[in-house]
């Protein structure tokens, strides 16, 4: 799937599953984007890899077919330029408050007259543009919700000319409505709330509502409630749960 195909795809919102990507390793990033998943993110803020990382994961991405996408490490001109110029066909921005902090990240990921994104599409130019308006239309721009400040001004958030979307981050998101943890059973109904408060405002505004997800099953679940760019737990997890269920098992004397 080209960037832009994607893009169309998303923008139109018809259903695109993707997987999260955390550990600095090109090659089973490969391995998993050659999976079938419609997008693989690559995660700069929490995630265990410096620009080299982005840079080789998304060219394994790219060879295995999908979307590489970019969770940036802050709302900040530099590292969205970054990300774009390596050839992400899209970022992901965390922590985004209201609608001036997300039109901040618009600007950024859009070139001149629309934004402030400087020229200089390294690797991207092979993939995206160069023309910068063939990037502009092709690149999504998704903001987090996942703080107290964004949740209430979430309709103000999607009504910013040229966001894409917006992106739940359920951890935070769970602390933001009171949680001591995240998935803290205490503050399910008010999390679920928020849920459809984000997935609500996205839909009238027209825009993408996107969500992470802990399991395929929960992914479903989410598709089936109207989310329909959905990203599926992270390899280090994976990995983690596998060697855990190996262990079990060759213990217990299979």
């Amino acid at each position: 799937m080209t960037a832009a195909s994607f893009a169309a795809k998303a923008r139109a919102n018809k259903p695109v599953v993707g997987y999260w990507v955390v550990l600095d390793s090109p090659v089973s990033t490969e391995r998993v984007a050659r999976l079938g998943y419609d997008y693989v993110a690559l995660d700069a803020q929490h995630g265990l890899m410096g620009y080299s990382g982005w840079l080789h994961g998304l060219m394994a991405i790219d060879a295995a077919g999908a979307a590489g996408i970019v969770r940036v490490p802050s709302n900040n001109a530099a590292f969205i330029g970054q990300a774009l110029d390596a050839g992400a066909a899209g970022v992901i921005v965390p922590l985004v408050n209201n609608a001036q902090e997300a039109a901040a990240a618009v600007r950024a990921v859009r070139y001149p007259p629309h934004g402030m994104r400087s020229y200089g599409p390294m690797r991207s130019a092979l993939r995206i543009g160069p023309v910068p308006a063939e990037a502009d239309a092709t690149v999504l721009c998704l903001a987090m919700i996942e703080t107290p400040e964004g949740l209430a001004n979430v309709k103000e958030i999607c009504a910013v000319p040229g966001i894409d979307g917006v992106y739940i981050g359920p951890s935070d998101l769970c602390l933001a409505v009171g949680g001591k943890f995240p998935n803290d059973p205490d503050v399910a109904e008010e999390f679920n709330a928020a849920l459809v408060t984000i997935r609500e405002a996205a839909q009238d505004a027209g825009v993408i509502a996107a969500i992470h997800t802990a399991s395929g099953e929960i992914a479903a679940q989410r598709i089936s409630e109207g989310f329909t760019f959905v990203t599926v737990a992270s390899d280090l997890t994976h990995l983690e749960i596998a060697a855990a269920n190996h262990l079990a098992t060759a213990r217990s004397g299979g």
